[in-house]
């Protein structure tokens, strides 16, 4: 499954390549003003924590806009084709899971600047260590599980509370691809950075996230239809069956000259 997912995805986002770069421009523009607002902030209002709200205010734009890129994109992970009226659609049901991807990554962030060094601080030394350990490594499974969030919105529906379950039992239930994709989206933008985070880029990242969780909710369909089924065993293979008769093969050839074909 990993396998087809990574040339699956690699497929995707060579045919939408434009529209990709497109949306993580609109990306990088939102990430400018989370950099530099709170920067003029400071300097206007001669204040730190004015600084600190602009900043967080700049966070949460960037967390709305991609979770209108999530809805957008989806169509892409589905064999379709998406135009930049679904992502102004997008943002219309988009915006409340924004915020709280937006509430999410200040908490973290708050996590890392203050909480864990305060403890890390503490006397008795081995105190402060094993609190700081503990908020740690629930820090990284919130992390895990919340890199679900936008696909599962896009995916299985607008509820909230609905939605923070599914991605805590996602992540729960399949940790080997939870970490796998944390990793491989770290190592995709460190690769971005290359051509200036267009390509892949966020974007790219929100569709790689897309795909996986689609490929992987093929297992629950197979589970549900089969409930005697051992969950440590899915045939991938017979499940992917149709989907690599869509996606086919190419060759270095098919992705420059698509059109001698």
């Amino acid at each position: 499954m990993i396998g087809f997912f990574i040339k699956k995805s690699f497929y995707d986002l060579w045919d939408n390549l434009f529209k990709i770069v497109a949306l993580n421009l609109g990306f990088f523009a939102c990430f400018t003003i989370t950099v530099f607002l709170p920067r003029w902030a400071v300097q206007f209002f001669d204040s730190s924590t004015a600084g600190f709200v602009f900043l967080l205010i700049g966070i949460f734009i960037c967390s709305i806009y991609m979770a209108s890129a999530a809805l957008a994109i989806k169509p892409i992970s589905d064999y379709g084709n998406f135009s930049f009226k679904d992502f102004v659609e997008g943002f219309k049901t988009a915006w409340p899971a924004g915020l709280v991807m937006g509430a999410f990554v200040s908490f973290i962030i708050l996590i890392v600047t203050f909480v864990i060094p305060f403890y890390l601080g503490m006397q008795p030394v081995m105190v402060g260590l094993g609190l700081a350990a503990i908020i740690f490594w629930t820090g990284f499974f919130a992390i895990l599980s919340f890199q679900f969030y936008f696909s599962v919105i896009a995916r299985l529906g607008p509820g909230l509370g609905k939605a923070l379950k599914k991605c805590m039992l996602i992540a729960m239930d399949n940790t080997g691809l939870s970490v796998f994709l944390i990793f491989h989206n770290i190592f995709v933008l460190i690769l971005s950075a290359f051509l200036a985070f267009m390509f892949p880029g966020p974007i790219g990242v929100l569709l790689y996230l897309d795909q996986a969780l689609r490929l992987r909710l093929l297992k629950y369909d197979y589970l549900e239809a089969n409930p005697q089924a051992d969950r440590r065993k899915i045939p991938w293979d017979e499940l992917l069956i149709e989907e690599y008769e869509k996606t086919g093969n190419r060759t270095f050839r098919n992705f420059i000259f698509p059109w001698k074909d």
